[in-house]
């Protein structure tokens, strides 16, 4: 089951990500939302449209933007609305 480990505690685990571009995409549901907090960022995806970033906090560890998601994606990018993908460098990725 992917699941994503910050600083040895599991922030969120499905068997249903969407894999995208190489990214897991976690359900909405998958993550512990206790470990998230909006972060003001934004990038646009050309094909996905805008996405909106969380930073993880585990135990008072702070990882800026390590979290992304697009609450309103492209027609194209439809079935990833509101799932959440994450950066590499920043979190452990176990698939």
């Amino acid at each position: 089951m992917p699941r994503v480990i910050y600083k040895g505690v599991v922030i969120a685990e499905s068997d249903n990500t969407i894999v995208v571009e190489g990214n897991h995409y976690f359900p909405p549901d998958a993550i512990k939302r206790e470990y998230f907090q909006p972060n003001s960022m934004h990038t646009t995806c050309a094909w996905k449209g805008v996405a909106s970033y969380y930073d993880i906090v585990v135990n008072g560890d702070v990882e800026q933007g390590a979290a992304w998601y697009y609450p309103e994606p492209s027609k194209a990018a439809s079935q990833i609305k509101d799932y959440v993908a994450f950066y590499r460098n920043k979190v452990e990725i176990e698939t």
